[in-house]
């Protein structure tokens, strides 16, 4: 399980240091791809086949379900770290999530999220949302 929020910034050639609590979870080969909000989403390697396992399973079901499939399958990365701990971010992926240099990482239970930072703070400032507001709207949702 991933959990926290790491400030990191992006060094020249595109690469980020991924936080030393998550590199275990991610094992040797992992994930990144396009998320939603703007930010990119990485997926451990059994996390990524369920991931891709629900998309192919509706797939062909409609034209949306195809669309999201095409999005999250066609900009993913295959990634490795390097020896210091760092992964390569593909320029699509950082134009996609507009990181430039100073981001957040952080974890979401089963995924790490990549946000700019500018996007994460503006996220985060949102006047209109309230936690409160957001779990009413959630009906389903058990706490």
């Amino acid at each position: 399980m991933f959990i926290g929020e790491y400030n990191h910034a992006m060094d020249e050639k595109g690469r980020v240091i991924m936080p030393v609590k998550f590199r275990e979870g991610l094992g040797e080969t992992f994930y990144i791809t396009k998320g939603f909000d703007e930010c990119l989403f990485v997926f451990a390697e059994e996390e990524w086949e369920n991931f891709r396992h629900k998309l192919d399973s509706n797939a062909l079901k409609k034209k949306d379900y195809r669309k999201l499939q095409r999005i999250f399958i066609a900009s993913a990365n295959d990634c490795t770290l390097d020896k210091q701990g760092r992964v390569l971010l593909s320029t699509p992926l950082r134009e996609y999530a507009g990181i430039e240099k100073d981001m957040v990482i952080i974890g979401v239970s089963n995924r790490i999220e990549l946000w700019s930072k500018e996007k994460w703070d503006a996220y985060n400032n949102d006047e209109e949302f309230d936690l409160s507001d957001l779990a009413e709207q959630l009906d389903d949702l058990e706490l």
